[in-house]
C-alpha cells in the first residue's frame, strides 16, 4: 500500500509538472510568435510606404493594430489592440485589492512584532543591495559605451513641446505621497500602489493587534483573497498566452524605426546589459547568501521574466510571482504576501538601469560631458524616483526627466534627446521588466531561507 501511495504521488506531481510546463511553453511560444509576426509587420509597412502603397498598410492596421480609443480609430477594428487591452485591463483589475487583501493578511499572519521586523529589514536591504549592484555595473558600461563614441550623435532638429512641458518632480516627495489623505482615493488608482501599500500595512496591524475582535474582517479579506486568485489563475492561464501574442506582436508592428539608427546604441547597449544582469546578479546573489542552486531558481522563474517582458507591467506580473514563489521555489504563503507586494512597489531595478543609459545618452548628445561622479548621483537620484515610480507600462521611461532635473540637464538640446529616447524606448522598457520581477522573487528566496522558511525540497524539486 505504501510502494501504492508513493506511486501515486509521483504521478501526481508529475501531472502538476506537466501542467505546469505546458504554460510556460504557451508563453514561450507566444512570446516568439509575436515576434516574428511583429517584426515581420514592422518590414512589411516600410515596404509598402515605400512603394507607394501605403493604403494596404493603413487598412492592416485598422484591421489589427489601431488604438480604437484616439480619433484616429474610429472606423477601426484593432483586434490586436483590443485583446491587448482587455487582458491587460484584466490584470489591472485586480492589483488593488490583489495588494491590500493580501499584505493585509500577511500582517495578520505575522503575530510576531520582531518577526515582522526582522522581515522588512532583510526585504529592504536585499533590495537596496541589488539596486547598488545594478546601478553599478550599468554606470560601468554606460560609460565604458559613451567612452567609445557610440553616444555621440546628431539629434533630430525638431523641439518637441511635449517633452519640455512635464513638471519637475522631487523624489523626496514619494514619502509624503505615501501616506493618504483619502483612503478611497489612495484605493482607486493603480498609480497609488504606494499609498494602498501603506494602508494595507495599517489594516494587517491593527487586525494583529485586536485579536479576535478581527476575525470577521480578517474573514472577508480571506475569501477576498480567494476569488481574486481564482479569477488570476483563469486570466494568465487562460488568456494570457493569446494577450501576450497579441501585445508582442501590435508592439512592434507600429514602432517607428526612423529614429533607431541614431539610438541603436543605446538601444542595444541598454537591452544587453538588462538581459545580462537578470541572469547574474540574482542567482550569484541568491548562492552567495543561501548557497541553494541558482540554476533552480533561473528555471523556475523564467516565465515570469517571460510575462515581464510582454505585458511590460511589474503590478501584472504579481499574482503568477507570488503563484511561482510558493508553489515552485518553496516559499512561504506569509512571507511572499509581504515581499513580492512591496517590491512591485519599490523595487524598480531594471528602470535605475535603464536611466543609467537613457540619462547618459541624452546628455552625451547633448553635449554636455558626463563624469564618474556624475553617474554616482545620477544612480542615487534614479534610485529615489524608481522607488516611487507606479508598477505600470512606461512609467520609467516617464521619470527619466526627474533625473535630468535633479542633474540640471533641461536644456534644448537634452529635451530634444529626452523626446527621441521615449519615442524609441519601448523595446528598452520591455527589457527592464524581468530585472524588476524576478528581483522581486531572488529577494523573495533570499528572506525565506534567512527566516529558515524555505522549502529546500519544493525549491531543488
Amino acid at each position: 500500500m505504501g510502494n501504492i501511495s508513493k506511486i501515486e504521488k509521483w504521478r501526481y506531481h508529475m501531472k502538476e509538472q506537466k501542467k505546469g510546463m505546458s504554460v510556460v511553453k504557451k508563453m514561450m511560444i507566444a512570446l516568439i510568435a509575436g515576434l516574428i509576426v511583429g517584426i515581420a509587420c514592422l518590414f512589411l509597412r516600410e515596404n509598402l510606404i515605400a512603394s507607394g502603397n501605403e493604403n494596404i498598410w493603413n487598412w492592416i492596421n485598422k484591421l489589427l493594430f489601431q488604438d480604437i480609443t484616439v480619433e484616429e480609430g474610429v472606423s477601426a477594428v484593432g483586434i490586436f489592440y483590443i485583446v491587448g487591452q482587455v487582458f491587460m485591463r484584466g490584470l489591472q483589475l485586480a492589483i488593488v485589492p490583489l495588494v491590500l487583501v493580501s499584505l493585509s493578511l500577511a500582517m495578520c499572519s505575522i503575530s510576531n512584532s520582531t518577526k515582522l521586523g526582522r522581515i522588512a529589514v532583510k526585504t529592504l536591504l536585499g533590495f537596496f543591495g541589488f539596486y547598488v549592484c545594478g546601478a553599478f555595473l550599468a554606470c560601468a558600461v554606460a560609460y565604458g559605451v559613451k567612452s567609445l563614441g557610440a553616444f555621440d550623435v546628431a539629434l533630430p532638429s525638431e523641439a518637441v513641446a511635449e517633452a519640455s512641458t512635464i513638471e519637475a518632480f522631487n523624489p523626496l516627495a514619494t514619502i509624503v505621497n505615501a501616506v493618504p489623505s483619502n483612503i478611497t482615493e489612495a484605493c482607486s488608482s493603480n498609480n497609488s500602489i504606494l499609498a494602498v501599500v501603506v494602508v494595507a500595512i495599517i489594516i494587517g496591524l491593527s487586525l494583529n493587534h485586536l485579536g479576535e475582535k478581527g476575525d470577521a474582517l480578517k474573514k472577508v479579506l480571506e475569501s477576498g483573497n480567494e476569488v481574486i486568485q481564482l479569477y488570476l489563475t483563469f486570466l494568465i492561464n487562460k488568456v494570457g498566452p493569446v494577450a501576450i501574442f497579441c501585445l508582442i506582436s501590435r508592439t512592434f508592428a507600429i514602432y517607428g524605426i526612423e529614429y533607431l539608427a541614431p539610438v541603436a546604441s543605446y538601444v542595444v547597449a541598454a537591452m544587453l546589459t538588462l538581459f545580462v544582469l537578470v541572469v547574474t546578479i540574482y542567482p550569484i546573489g541568491i548562492y552567495f547568501t543561501t548557497g541553494l542552486n541558482p540554476a533552480k531558481f533561473l528555471k523556475k522563474i523564467a516565465k515570469v521574466g517571460i510575462f515581464g517582458f510582454s505585458t511590460n507591467s511589474s503590478a501584472a506580473c504579481l499574482p503568477l510571482n507570488k503563484k511561482t514563489c510558493v508553489e515552485e521555489l518553496g516559499c512561504s504563503e506569509e512571507i511572499s504576501s509581504f515581499v513580492l507586494p512591496t517590491g512591485m512597489t519599490i523595487n524598480m531595478n531594471g528602470t535605475t538601469v535603464m536611466h543609467m543609459f537613457a540619462v547618459t545618452f541624452i546628455a552625451t548628445a547633448a553635449g554636455i560631458e558626463v563624469t564618474p561622479a556624475n553617474m554616482v548621483v545620477m544612480a542615487f537620484l534614479s534610485i529615489c524616483a524608481a522607488a516611487g515610480t507606479p508598477a505600470i507600462p512606461i512609467a520609467g521611461t516617464t521619470m527619466i526627466f526627474t533625473v535630468l532635473s535633479g542633474m540640471g540637464w533641461t536644456t534644448d538640446a537634452c529635451m530634444i534627446g529626452y523626446a527621441l529616447i521615449v519615442a524609441v524606448n519601448r523595446p528598452v522598457e520591455m527589457a527592464l521588466l524581468p530585472l524588476n520581477v524576478i528581483g522581486d522573487a531572488a529577494t523573495n528566496v533570499i528572506v525565506n531561507a534567512k527566516e529558515k522558511e524555505l522549502n529546500k525540497e519544493v525549491y531543488n524539486g
